[in-house]
């Protein structure tokens, strides 16, 4: 025999080994409704995860299916709300009743059974109405699954794939007039290099780019026979992103549902290709506005060292002009300084003609001089001296005038 005690009278009570094996088994069929509700979240979780694409279609039809619970609901708890008020009046009657026909000990007795039927009774409504409800969840959940799955099943993978774009460039398009008003965003069109990706981000600032991404979405149905891995794609993600010139290279997949490296935020793959990222849709935006933030930082750096760089070419530039002018400069000093070294040596040369002419000259004075002094010391006298004969001529002469 086993003891139970009852935790709202607190009364014990004596079972034997089948009741005891019964109640066990209630309790175990509880953990087990338990570990199905468990069971039933981590399917839910996962299914959204795996349905991200195709909620914005089925919020609608999910709403009016919610609704239509809750409208259900609230008419059920109505009607039980009502059921346990004339369950309630009915019992208060028959206690009413009972307890003007017995008097003394029995009515005692009697009131004291009628309360426990009354809780009794109550806690089966309760049992009852919370069985009625689990019930209810259960199908509206089984029924949202039988959706998803059917919807699923009449996808093909283009239109998986197709659907994920479109998110994707809805969600963009939703902000671009006023976080992205000078951005270009367009599918990648362009296969001439043999392969393309998907969609192509560019911004500019005064005309200037600044950041670019090239993206690939990747999705697959649950029934793909060949499952996919992010991995895959990134080879040919790299060769895209260098053909089209894109600075950064971002994977938005839905592969991989069960990895958590991927689900837990955006992961960085740099070390195999990069400037490379792998991201979920929820973080397809976030990766935009990070990889912005930081290239405008960058951009300005780069403003920066060019204006510096140009700096250095201005001046590099003068120097090579200063350079040739001194150059050219000294080559022309080179020669004129030769010439002026020439017209020296020039008038050196002719200084010392000029000084032997001088000098010459000077000489020739001087004998000019010494020939005039001889020409004014000539006397007849002197000129006849010692010529008898001359001196006799000029001095019959003299008679003569």
């Amino acid at each position: 025999m086993k003891e139970l005690r009852c935790p709202q009278c607190k009364h014990v009570f004596t079972v034997d080994e089948d009741a005891f094996r019964s109640i066990a088994a209630q309790v175990r069929n509880a953990a087990f409704d338990d570990e199905l509700a468990k069971r039933e979240r981590e399917l839910r979780e996962r299914l959204q995860a795996q349905q991200l694409a195709e909620r914005a279609r089925a919020e609608q039809a999910m709403g009016v299916a919610m609704a239509e619970r809750d409208r259900r609901i609230e008419a059920l708890l109505a009607e039980q709300a009502q059921a346990d008020d004339r369950r309630r009046i009915a019992v208060l009657e028959e206690q009413n009743r009972m307890r003007d026909a017995l008097t003394g000990k029995d009515a005692e007795i009697a009131e004291l059974r009628n309360r426990a039927a009354n809780e009794r009774n109550e806690a089966m409504l309760r049992e009852a109405a919370m069985k009625e409800q689990h019930a209810l969840e259960l199908r509206q959940k089984q029924e949202m699954i039988d959706y998803y799955k059917e919807m699923k099943a009449r996808m093909s993978t283009k239109m998986i794939g197709e659907s994920l774009e479109a998110h994707c460039s809805n969600e963009f398009n939703r902000i671009r007039a006023t976080a992205y008003p000078n951005a270009y965003f367009e599918k990648d069109n362009d296969a001439s290099g043999g392969s393309k990706g998907d969609f192509i981000f560019r911004d500019y600032i005064d005309g200037t780019e600044y950041v670019s991404i090239m993206f690939e979405m990747k999705n697959e149905a649950d029934t793909t026979a060949t499952k996919h891995r992010n991995e895959d794609f990134l080879a040919k993600l790299d060769r895209d992103r260098t053909a089209k010139g894109c600075e950064y290279a971002v994977l938005v997949s839905l592969l991989e549902a069960d990895n958590e490296l991927y689900n837990e935020g955006i992961v960085d793959v740099s070390y195999r290709y990069p400037r490379m990222f792998v991201v979920r849709p929820q973080f397809f935006m976030p990766i935009i506005a990070l990889l912005s933030q930081a290239s405008r930082k960058s951009a300005d750096y780069i403003r920066q060292l060019e204006l510096a760089r140009r700096q250095n070419v201005d001046v590099t530039d003068f120097e090579a002009k200063l350079d040739a002018f001194r150059e050219g400069f000294a080559r022309n000093y080179d020669l004129a300084s030769r010439k002026f070294a020439t017209a020296i040596d020039e008038i050196d040369r002719t200084i010392q003609h000029l000084m032997k002419v001088k000098e010459a000259l000077i000489s020739s004075e001087n004998n000019l001089r010494l020939a005039n002094d001889k020409s004014q010391a000539l006397t007849i006298k002197r000129l006849t001296r010692g010529n008898p004969t001359m001196k006799a001529a000029f001095e019959a002469a003299r008679k003569k005038e």
